[in-house]
């Protein structure tokens, strides 16, 4: 067998030990489902000369503009832009926001010419201006490219990538934030236990999954970035996320119950995946990433549109201090009849991402306000989502996350009528701890999603779904988005002159009568939830929240 053909940015020794060439392959398949099996199985991942020829192709045909930087650029302009600099001594461009180059097995040679084409890149691209992911992109590119030039093109193309529906790298502070944003998301309804560790050691859980790009783009060995950066070409931005996801849950395997090695949970999961060869091998890693049943791709660009605009609103477009979320709840000014600091911020974990840096607001208090379920909803109406709080006279506290205005329940004419969206959620607080989702978030096998064109544009008034105002999105997990066996999976929240209700489909999960008298809670489908308390009881106290926005630093 011929030794592989590196090229001259390569250290053959380096490169051989971490990821050892099993000789040539070929490939002849075309259709997509088939490359995506053979990604998924390493195919091309042993060969050297095989894995530089896929990358060509499926680069190639990544869908770009017009005019987009080719290799004859880069030979036109990369003398003008270095100058006489050393390439090792040159300055990374402003966009990577301090991210080093990773070493990857290359040599001095490999790691001044990553500089160079960064560079060469920041002067063809003066819109990306934050994307700390590309150095690692370049370094990986540049093992499987003749010159240059030619990773130089590569990278180009997928920079340019003009498919709306392709989202490839995060471009701007805007589209970087709000990935993290949706990776906390995404980490607080798949990964519920790491979640729950993170909240825990950490002050500001935010600024931890604000890490997670750097996991696989800088902090994972070369072997394990390049079977990731296969599938990734083939399958785009959501393996990422699956990625990362499956990275938190073998960290949280490993490390539950072991004292943190450090006092910093950033750097303990940077280590763990530095290290992770000691843990899991990259086929047991990509198993896992794809044992996750996360939503569709569509559900998770709505989620996307919902984080950046709710930075749009919140004057975040680039990069700034932030509050530390734990503090969105301030123990100073803090007060509720029913929950102390500690359990809000509980809440306040769970909660959407995008909300998690309001603080809240008191809407509504049945001790200051009257036991009245007619001033509940005067109190709520206009606000978007709201808290439920409900204290019995036993002592149990529970509630409910509801993710829409309660001015919908108006819409139905005055009879009795769900809406809301799978974001709702029904917790206990006392006597412990338990928080219930959308059922479809658990068993996604329940519905199919419905097209993406279904999912996007508003319905028309002939629906029985009512018509939403234009400049408002089609909301994240909205029902109309699946197709459901029967309604009672979707009954989130409900609201007459004389109850009010959260969850249906064999019960509530919760009533509560007109008088903010009496409740009830049991099972329901929505939610497939235990009894919250007691299933028959009587109210201590009730109380609304609301999210307000912090002053922006």
């Amino acid at each position: 067998m011929h030794p592989p053909a590196y090229n001259c940015f390569v250290d053959r020794d380096k490169m051989d030990s971490a990821i050892p060439d099993l000789g040539p392959k070929e490939l002849s398949c075309t259709e997509l489902q088939e490359l995506k099996q053979l990604a998924r199985q390493g195919y091309w991942a042993r060969s050297y000369t095989l894995r530089g020829q896929v990358y060509q192709r499926l680069i190639r045909d990544i869908p770009c503009r017009t005019v987009t930087p080719d290799a004859s650029v880069y030979r036109d302009i990369v003398g003008k832009i270095v100058g006489k600099h050393s390439s090792t001594s040159l300055p990374l461009p402003e966009f990577v926001d301090n991210t080093q180059v990773p070493s990857y097995c290359l040599n001095s040679k490999g790691e001044g010419a990553v500089r160079k084409i960064l560079l060469c890149i920041s002067n063809q691209f003066p819109d990306v201006s934050f994307c700390p992911a590309l150095p690692a992109v370049v370094a990986l590119l540049l093992h499987y490219s003749a010159d240059e030039a030619e990773c130089f093109e590569k990278a180009c193309r997928i920079l340019a990538c003009n498919d709306p529906s392709r989202k490839l790298v995060d471009q701007s502070f805007l589209a970087f934030e709000s990935s993290c944003m949706t990776f906390g998301d995404l980490v607080n309804k798949y990964c519920q236990a790491a979640h729950k560790l993170m909240v825990a050691v950490s002050e500001d859980v935010l600024q931890v999954y604000a890490d997670w790009q750097r996991w696989l783009f800088g902090e994972l060995p070369l072997s394990y970035f390049a079977r990731v950066f296969d599938v990734f070409l083939v399958e785009g931005y959501k393996v990422l996320y699956r990625v990362a996801l499956a990275i938190l849950k073998f960290f949280h395997k490993v490390r539950a119950g072991q004292p943190l090695e450090s006092d910093n949970v950033k750097q303990d999961i940077r280590a763990f995946v530095r290290d992770i060869a000691k843990t899991v091998s990259p086929e047991k890693l990509l198993e896992k990433a794809f044992a996750i049943r996360l939503f569709s791709r569509k559900e998770i660009q709505l989620l996307q549109m919902a984080n950046e605009k709710a930075l749009k609103q919140k004057g975040i477009t680039v990069k700034q201090k932030r509050q530390f979320v734990h503090l969105a709840v301030h123990a100073d000014s803090f007060h509720s009849e029913i929950v102390g600091v500690k359990e809000m911020r509980d809440i306040w974990s769970w909660v959407p991402e995008r909300f998690a840096l309001c603080q809240p607001l008191l809407l509504f208090s049945s001790l200051q306000h009257g036991y009245s379920l007619a001033r509940f909803y005067f109190q709520c109406e206009g606000r978007e989502p709201t808290v439920l709080l409900i204290k019995t006279t036993q002592k149990e506290v529970c509630g409910a996350y509801l993710s829409t205005d309660w001015s919908e329940r108006n819409k139905f004419g005055g009879k009795l009528g769900f809406f809301g969206t799978g974001e709702c959620f029904v917790f206990r607080l006392q006597p412990e701890v338990q928080r219930y989702e959308w059922v479809v978030i658990k068993h996604p096998e329940l519905t199919k999603p419905a097209s993406l064109e279904s999912a996007t544009v508003p319905p028309s008034p002939s629906h029985s779904v009512s018509s939403e105002p234009a400049d408002r999105l089609s909301p994240f997990l909205a029902t109309r988005h699946f197709n459901l066996p029967s309604k009672t999976e979707s009954l989130f929240m409900a609201g007459g002159s004389d109850c009010l209700i959260i969850g249906g489909g064999g019960g509530p999960a919760l009533y509560i009568d007109g008088d903010l008298n009496r409740g009830r809670t049991g099972h329901c489908d929505t939610f497939n939830n235990q009894p919250l308390c007691s299933e028959n009881f009587l109210i201590a106290a009730v109380e609304a929240w609301g999210f307000q926005d912090p002053d922006i630093q």
